[in-house]
Parts: C-alpha cells; structure tokens; sequence
C-alpha cells in the first residue's frame, strides 16, 4: 500500500521544553492509525504540526509523497487534509445547513457543489430533520457529528481527528464511528488521538505510542501485546469457600481467599483441568470471568503508570 502520510525524525521546541523529540511513523492510505500517549507527550503538537499550524525545528512531514514545507505546492496539497478539532468549532446562532455552508465555503468547496455536499453531510449525520434549527439546542453528540461533518465536505483524503468522541454517550459514539467507517469505506485515512483505549484497541488498523515527543511502539493490537505484556489469559474464578492451599499454590496472585486467578495461555483448552482441580476440592465456582490482554495494559507497561499533569 502507499504511504498517505509519512513522519520522519520531527523536532519542535517550546522554551526549554521539547515537545517533539525525534517522533516518526508512516501511515499507510486508508488505514486507521491511533496515536496514543500520556498527557504532555506531544501529539497535540503533532497535529498542528501535520495541519500547518506551527513550524517544525527539525525533521519533515510527506503527504502523499509531498514534502510539507512553505512551498505552494505544499499549501495546495494541504487542502487534501481534513482536520476534526476536540474543541467544537461551530457557530452556535447558525443552523446546521448555514455551518455546513460556511465551513463548505472555507475550505473552498467550489459553489457549485455546495448544496449537493450540504445534503450529503446533513444525510450523512444524522442531522437532516434538524437541519433548519439554531444549533445552540442541540445535544452534545449533535454537536459532535456536525463538528465533524463540518471538517469534511472538501473531501478530503487524510482525516485528523483529535477525540472525536470526548464527552459524548454511547449512542453518539457507535453513530459517530458508523460515519468515520463509512469515510474509510470510500477511501480516507485516519489519525486518531484518543485516550479512549478501548476505542483505538476496537477501530484502529495499527497503533503508535508516543511519549516524551518520540515513536516508542508502533504495530497492530496483537503485535504489541507479543512484545509487551504476552498473550496470555487470565481465568478468575470466584469460589463459594475459601480455596484449597493446593488451589492457591497454582494461583499466587489471587484476590482473596474465595478468588483464584489462573495465568493461561489457552482459556478454552485448559479451563475445564482448572475446573476439574476445583470440584476436586469440594468447592463450587459461583463467578467466572477470562480477561484477555488489553490495550490500557500495553500502554502502562510502556509509559509507566505515573499521572502526568
């Protein structure tokens, strides 16, 4: 596949504070990338980066195969990059039609087309029966999907989105994914920025953590497990008495006396032998659970788990 983004060795400085410290990666087009990292660690920087909106120290930034400096043909191809904000962007007075218009108008949306790609986002979010009302009164995950369909109507090719799905309910979240799969289904690429681990664990082809400005992992979910914590599975069993000292020998970091955890590399395969070995002992299972290897887990074997403020 071909590269629709590439980061190579990028530097930026604030101050005494390096916010970007030699960070790269390449995204591949039509992938889903999730980057992920403790606060502070820079991916805002980068962002901003990737969008224009500051000048690297050091290092450079390709889209689709273009160097993103200060040539004109940089800023054109820039016009190529969608950018979704955490922060709303939106004028609360106006209708969802007149913000669609607007944001369709700056981001150069030839006149033509307008109206067509109004109606093709107002269907597209959810919003069409709204569409005449003052947005000041919509629900929070409104506002998100219009947001978002207001960074898109360019079309464009490279999406970066910075928590599109802050604050928002279930609801909203399953239907603001529904839309961003549907980007993926006619073509575009996203970056993602999230502390929702388990929304980058579940929507996104491969994951970089970042941290202290650098590239520290990079690979899909299964991969990064490999090299971090292992595949294995965890087998928790809740029994109705106090477990057996044999038992407890097998399951050193149990919770308490009536809780065994069991490490194992094949739940399905060898949780009837764990079974067996309890009923052994007079004791019945009254819970059960198997936790398999998370994302929140890979990240605080990489990062620590120390707050960052």
């Amino acid at each position: 596949m071909a590269e629709a983004l590439s980061i190579n060795n990028v530097h930026k400085r604030f101050g005494e504070t390096a916010a970007l410290a030699g960070a790269a990666f390449t995204m591949q087009r039509g992938e889903c990338l999730g980057l992920l990292g403790p606060n502070g660690a820079g991916k805002s920087t980068l962002i901003r980066a990737i969008a224009g909106r500051i000048k690297l120290d050091q290092g450079q930034i390709e889209l689709d195969g273009l160097l993103l400096d200060d040539s004109p043909a940089a800023v054109e191809k820039r016009r190529n990059l969608g950018v979704i904000p955490q922060e709303l962007a939106l004028y609360s007075l106006l209708t969802a039609t007149e913000n669609l218009r607007a944001f369709g108008s700056l981001h150069g949306v030839p006149s033509a087309e307008l109206e067509d790609r109004v109606n093709w986002a107002l269907d597209w979010s959810g919003l069409a029966p709204r569409a005449t009302e003052p947005i000041k009164d919509f629900s929070g995950g409104m506002k998100r999907r219009l947001n978002i369909a207001c960074s898109v109507l360019h079309r464009p090719a490279v999406i970066l989105l910075d928590e599109p799905t802050v604050g928002v309910d279930p609801q909203s979240f399953e239907r603001i994914w529904e839309m961003l799969n549907k980007l993926r289904e006619e073509g575009a690429t996203l970056l993602l920025t999230t502390h929702q681990l388990h929304e980058a664990q579940r929507y996104c082809d491969r994951i970089v953590i970042f941290d202290a400005g650098r590239t520290i992992a990079i690979g899909a979910f299964d991969e990064l497990v490999q090299r971090t914590v292992g595949s294995a599975e965890k087998v928790v069993l809740k029994l109705d008495r106090p477990a057996d000292a044999t038992l407890r020998q097998h399951a050193p970091d149990h919770a308490s006396p009536n809780i065994l955890s069991f490490s194992v590399q094949n739940a399905a395969g060898e949780l009837p032998a764990i079974l067996e070995a309890v009923n052994a002992t007079g004791a019945k299972v009254v819970g059960l659970s198997i936790k398999e290897p998370t994302l929140q887990a890979v990240f605080i074997h990489l990062t620590g788990n120390a707050l960052r403020e």
